[in-house]
């Protein structure tokens, strides 16, 4: 399966206040050094624009060097901003994996995202005690944008204090997004 992460670009977007060493996308980067992790201004502060800005910076930094195809693993406010920047340029990005996706209303940014189809593959995975965004409020944005959604059980926010070390059940979604990603890029 690494070989088709070699062929690659995964980018990883933390949520708010970013992913400590504990997360499952820190040790996802531990794992795999090649993943690049998008780099907030301000961490604390949740301005879907700028943070989306700098989702677009590193794709575009990558795109000039690296012209992998890429995928995104976007996590709470992460995943709008992932969301936020595919819609308006999907270039060279062939999956989204979003995970316990903020609720968008609580940071009155619904507004700002798509109200269609991504023009992506994407997967969410929410969770059933989510207290930024419940299972079936994510599943109504993953129907909203074609999202496949995957109901994860209680996982809580499905971060380093959900205990789920390096998370297998979410590698093998992202393996399914390469592998998906991989059969496109050989068929076109």
């Amino acid at each position: 399966m690494l070989s088709a992460f070699e062929q690659l670009r995964v980018l990883i977007a933390p949520g708010l206040h970013n992913s400590g060493p504990d997360h499952w996308q820190s040790r996802w980067q531990q794992l795999f050094p090649a993943f690049e992790r998008v780099q907030q201004e301000d961490w604390d502060v949740p301005d879907l624009p700028r943070w989306s800005a700098r989702v677009d910076a590193l794709r575009q930094r990558g795109g000039e060097a690296d012209r992998r195809p890429t995928l995104i693993v976007g996590h709470s406010f992460g995943a709008l901003a992932t969301v936020h920047s595919v819609a308006r340029n999907p270039a060279n990005v062939v999956g989204v994996l979003l995970v316990a996706p903020a609720d968008p209303d609580k940071f009155n940014v619904a507004q700002l995202l798509p109200q269609q189809a991504l023009p992506v593959s994407s997967i969410m995975v929410g969770s059933t005690n989510d207290p930024w965004m419940a299972a079936p409020r994510a599943e109504q944005w993953a129907h909203r944008w074609h999202s496949r959604f995957i109901n994860g059980g209680p996982l809580g926010h499905i971060n380093a204090e959900s205990g789920l070390g390096d998370w297998p059940e979410g590698l093998e979604t992202l393996y399914f997004l390469a592998d998906q990603a991989h059969n496109s890029v050989l068929s076109a």
